[in-house]
């Protein structure tokens, strides 16, 4: 084996039936001193040139390889010598003859009939000819040849000549080519042929040109190259001729590859110990003399460019888990060999070296993967790195894996699950990717543990966790995703989400239904929010008296609702992955976990809701925000305190309707509580203001600040509504009107604006009383003024001006800082109000019994204070208790006298309203003559018995009211009629008038039946009638042919009147006495006279 004559059966020499035979024996016995002495060999019979060999040299090449191999000087010299006394190899020269263009034409066409002969200057008596191509300037042949070299490599040269074929024909042959005659130059040639063919008849072929190849400037790595073509007689090229070049031996091509795997492992150790390259960077570049090592190695040996790429692959493969290389350098190699082994081009050994190198490298590819967290992301080579490893795992998707090839074995993948069978590349990926989200999940966990037990830290800590994964999808999204579908069509994302999900749903639902269980609900008394207590609790009720047990249910409520969105953010992200299937994810029905954690949300939000009210109550200056509007910043922060409520809503995004319906109709009742709230604590902030003091008086007078107050109410009051329908009411009671019926869709709805409703109209009230309050702080001074107007109204003209001036003034402030309608609301309650004031002062004067001058005084003011508010004419106010006072204080101001007038014009208003007269009926006519009354008397019906016998003597005694006025008047009786219940007077009366007379407005003719009683001191009252002067016809016609008016009889049965009342107050005033007394004797029957 060490001799020399060993060594060269071994590698040289041996024919080539024998070599098979003994090619497995020399694969499994070779040694690195036999391949050492190979190398030594193609180093000293070094082929080719213009390459790297030539270069570095071969002293360097000798050099470098005995300290790749590590031999010693002695050996090296001693293998050296025995290389040197080798015979030279047998070598052969390939050739191929692929094409040629622009040649010159040789045929009189214009054309030429291309073939090419090729031989070796040393041996030039074996010659290789192409096949011709007829009729063409730029023939394309791709012909291969092996010509056997000779021991003077270096010395020898290749000849290409390129003819032009000339078949044989005879003159008659050549004449019908006449008309394909291309130009005077194609027929001068073609004539010169017939005239050839006629004389010698040869047919030689004429040569087109020629090129010479020098065999040392061939590279050891062979080379295609395109080589011009020349002719001594002409000057100018006569084409070109494309050749491909390259040195082969007749080793046997499966020792051949071992060797060179041996060589190439041995050379790449040893560059990347002395390069000390960083791992993953090493692509491919050798030093100059391992390259032309390599390069000479492959060419002696035979080795074509598929063998060589399959040697690179497996010992790069087998190098990478210890040395790691370029992924780029292996996706080189691929690429050279993925058509090969799609076509079957390669054989049995040689694919399963293939698959056995793959073997080696993917646990390197899906280790990348699966700590691809460990780069830094978005950073170029990082990801370019991603991009050669996926394409990697790409081009061996795409192959077949034989069967006896276990690609994926339990030892180098122990993450994969047992129960997935036999795994293909997609798969593995599939499963590298969950298992570095896992890995990654546990150290997230790892790396962020629960600093204490307390549910607030707990919650804290399940954010933080999903921050973080979010974060490693978010990363995902935004680098790795793309790269992984353009080169695998792999959804990376939605992978890591899937895994994702699925732990953060294990580690937060149970945690978060736990916490809601003892969740403490907050209770808080809406008069003030800084008392706070829990009711409910796990322990029953709880009072929070220390500041940081009461700041607890807050902050563990804000925590759990931060989860909250925590999640609903990640689910969003998983809706974006997965648009159609992200409902079968554990974490889609997430909001199931918090429903019982919801309610305390928006007590809080209630709760802090009221606290920034009552906080912008307290910093608010009552000044407008601005020019154009009546309110002030509260207004504005209430306002916006509320929208923040919308927010909170908006984030919560509840997606299940009834609990949709639930929420949002507590948000409405607690957006109402908080109206209600602010209008107390905007009136609790006025109450104190406006009050003046001086020397002489205290009076309140209204200011711009509580028609700030006032304004600001009903500003949020006006929001409610516009809020309500943010909210999406309607969106809610139609999807309930889908899922659930129209009838209770329609119910739940009415029942939410019931709801709106009372609260617009409870603050609307809050409005009103808090206008109520202001105005009743006026009034003192509006009382004080009308008592002095009422006392010295024609004596002190100033009294009615300073009641004026208070109230224009406060009036006007109300005017210019109220919205209308408040204003309008505000004079509503300052005539109520007055009335109320004016009807206590009547009631308190009449009983310090006052003369009616004051109480005329009193309504005189009144008419002035209404005359000065009147606008066009229109009724200044519709209070009815200022109408009744106004009523009250003309009677009582009125004279006694007139009083008693306005008592009988009350009973002629209530025998307008008699329908079926009890007392009987007086048949009469009147008439105006200028100013003479006549009056006829006909008769009476249905008379009321007086006497025993059942029948009644009566007589009517007419007189003219009121008295004073008629006092010079005789009072017309007419005759008696006895024993008669429908008497027939039938008189006439003539009463002459004065002109004054006759035209007083509300004068009445009062008739009187009596029952004239001849025993008796005084006659007994039947009944009166009244008929009012405007009755009466003014006409000079005959008084027969009037109609008859029929009066029904009546006695005053009520002393509830407001003119008796009147006159029954004046108790020293003998001529009310009389009245009185007079009025009573006409009762029906005795009553005790009382005014309750």
């Amino acid at each position: 084996m060490n001799g020399t004559g060993t060594l060269r059966s071994k590698f040289r020499g041996v024919k080539k039936e024998l070599l098979d035979r003994q090619t497995s024996m020399i694969i499994q016995s070779m040694t690195i001193d036999e391949l050492y002495l190979e190398i030594l060999y193609e180093i000293l019979h070094n082929v080719g040139g213009c390459d790297v060999g030539c270069e570095v040299g071969q002293h360097a090449m000798l050099s470098y390889v005995q300290e790749a191999f590590k031999i010693g000087n002695d050996k090296h010299t001693q293998l050296l010598t025995k290389a040197e006394a080798k015979e030279p190899p047998e070598l052969m020269l390939n050739v191929e003859v692929v094409e040629a263009k622009d040649l010159v034409p040789k045929d009189p066409n214009g054309l030429s009939d291309p073939f090419v002969t090729i031989y070796l200057m040393s041996n030039s008596s074996h010659r290789y000819n192409t096949s011709v191509k007829s009729g063409t300037l730029n023939p394309v042949w791709e012909e291969h040849f092996s010509l056997p070299m000779s021991g003077t490599v270096n010395e020898d040269s290749l000849c290409l000549e390129v003819w032009d074929f000339d078949p044989a024909e005879t003159v008659k042959e050549k004449m019908t080519k006449i008309f394909d005659v291309k130009g005077v130059k194609g027929l001068r040639k073609l004539v010169k042929e017939i005239a050839i063919t006629a004389s010698t008849g040869k047919h030689d072929n004429e040569l087109i040109g020629t090129s010479n190849i020098p065999l040392k400037s061939i590279p050891a790595g062979g080379m295609a190259m395109w080589f011009s073509l020349s002719k001594k007689s002409k000057l100018r090229r006569q084409g070109v001729v494309k050749v491909r070049l390259n040195f082969s031996s007749e080793k046997n091509n499966q020792v051949a590859a071992q060797e060179h795997r041996h060589l190439l492992r041995i050379v790449l150790l040893h560059e990347l110990e002395n390069s000390k390259v960083a791992p993953y960077w090493w692509c491919g570049n050798f030093s100059a003399p391992a390259e032309a090592i390599l390069t000479q190695h492959v060419a002696q040996s035979g080795l074509s460019q598929l063998d060589n790429s399959l040697v690179q692959w497996s010992v790069y493969c087998a190098v990478t888990p210890d040395h790691p290389l370029s992924f780029n350098l292996f996706n080189t190699l691929l690429d050279k060999l993925t058509k090969p082994l799609q076509s079957s081009l390669v054989i049995e050994e040689d694919v399963k070296l293939f698959w056995d190198g793959a073997r080696k490298l993917l646990p390197t590819c899906y280790s990348h993967i699966r700590k691809l967290r460990k780069k830094t992301a978005g950073d170029k080579t990082v990801m370019k790195t991603l991009r050669e490893v996926l394409k990697i795992l790409y081009k061996l998707s795409i192959l077949d894996v034989p069967e006896c090839i276990d690609l994926f074995p339990k030892t180098s993948y122990g993450w994969l699950r047992d129960d997935a069978g036999k795994l293909n590349v997609y798969e593995v990926l599939n499963q590298a990717v969950i298992q570095g989200a896992s890995d990654w999940f546990v150290h997230i966990l790892d790396n962020n543990e629960c600093k204490d037990n307390t549910e607030e830290s707990r919650l804290q800590h399940l954010i933080r966790v999903i921050q973080l994964v979010r974060s490693d999808l978010q990363r995902a999204v935004e680098y790795y995703d793309r790269v992984f579908i353009e080169v695998m069509s792999f959804p990376y994302t939605k992978a890591l989400y899937g895994l994702y999900e699925s732990k953060i749903a294990s580690l937060v639902e149970p945690e978060v239904i736990e916490v809601c269980k003892c969740l403490k609900r907050l209770q808080y008394n809406e008069g003030s929010t800084t008392t706070v207590h829990l009711a409910g609790g796990i322990a029953g009720v709880t009072g929070l008296g220390a500041p940081e047990v009461a700041n607890e249910p807050l902050s563990m409520g804000t925590t759990l609702f931060e989860l909250y969105l925590a999640l609903q953010r990640f689910l969003l992200l998983g809706q974006g992955l997965n648009e159609t299937e992200w409902s079968s994810y554990a974490i889609s029905k997430f909001h199931g976990w918090f429903f019982g954690g919801v309610a305390q949300w928006l007590d809080i939000a209630a709760f802090k809701a009221l606290t920034r009210i009552e906080k912008a109550v307290d910093l608010d200056n009552l000044v407008p925000v601005d020019t154009n509007v009546k309110y002030s910043s509260s207004g504005v922060d209430t306002l916006a305190i509320f929208y923040q409520i919308k927010i909170f809503w908006q984030q919560l995004a509840w997606p299940d309707v009834e609990g949709c319906y639930t929420f949002v109709a507590k948000i409405i009742d607690d957006i109402c509580r908080c109206c209600v709230f602010y209008s107390d604590k905007m009136a609790n902030r006025v109450d104190s203001v406006g009050t003046v003091t001086t020397v002489y008086e205290e009076r309140f007078e209204v200011t711009t600040e509580w028609c700030v107050a006032i304004n600001n109410i009903d500003y949020v009051r006006q929001s409610l509504e516009p809020f309500v329908e943010e909210l999406g009411m309607d969106d809610i009671i139609q999807k309930m009107c889908e899922a659930r019926s129209p009838i209770e869709a329609q119910r739940c709805k009415e029942t939410l604006q019931n709801v709106i409703a009372n609260a617009i109209d409870t603050v609307k009230n809050k409005i009103v009383d808090l206008l109520e309050v202001m105005i009743k702080k006026m009034m003192p001074s509006i009382t004080r003024f009308l008592v002095e107007g009422a006392e010295l109204l024609h004596q002190d003209c100033s009294s009615m001006d300073r009641v004026m001036r208070y109230l224009e003034a406060n009036l006007d402030t109300l005017y210019q800082h109220l919205n209308n309608e408040n204003f309008s609301r505000t004079l509503d309650i300052v005539w109520e109000q007055l009335g109320e004031v004016l009807y206590e002062l009547i009631q308190a004067n009449l009983e310090k019994r006052r003369p009616p001058s004051f109480f005329s005084n009193l309504h005189e003011c009144l008419k002035i204070m209404i005359r000065s508010f009147r606008q066009d004419n229109k009724e200044m106010y519709s209070s009815d208790t200022l109408k009744r006072v106004e009523y009250l204080l003309k009677l009582h101001g009125m004279e006694t006298r007139e009083l008693i007038h306005e008592y009988h014009l009350g009973r002629w208003q209530e025998q307008q309203s008699i329908v079926e007269p009890k007392m009987g009926i007086l048949t009469v006519r009147a008439q105006f003559i200028d100013d003479n009354l006549k009056i006829e008397v006909m008769n009476a019906r249905n008379l009321v018995a007086t006497d025993s016998n059942g029948l009644c003597d009566s007589y009517v005694r007419v007189a003219l009211l009121p008295e004073d006025s008629f006092a010079n008047v005789v009072k017309p009786k007419t005759q008696t009629h006895s024993k008669n219940l429908f008497p027939l007077y039938d008189e006439m009366f003539l009463i002459p008038l004065s002109p004054e007379q006759r035209g007083i407005a509300d004068g009445l003719l009062h008739f009187v039946v009596k029952d004239k009683d001849m025993f008796s001191v005084s006659n007994t009252f039947v009944g009166e009638a009244y008929l009012h002067f405007s009755e009466i016809p003014d006409t000079p016609a005959p008084i027969g042919s009037l109609p008859q008016q029929h009066l029904p009889l009546s006695k005053p049965n009520t002393v509830d009147g407001d003119a008796i009342k009147a006159l029954d107050s004046r108790q020293g005033d003998r001529q009310a006495r009389d009245f009185i007394k007079k009025q009573r004797q006409k009762m029906p029957s005795k009553q005790f006279f009382s005014l309750g």
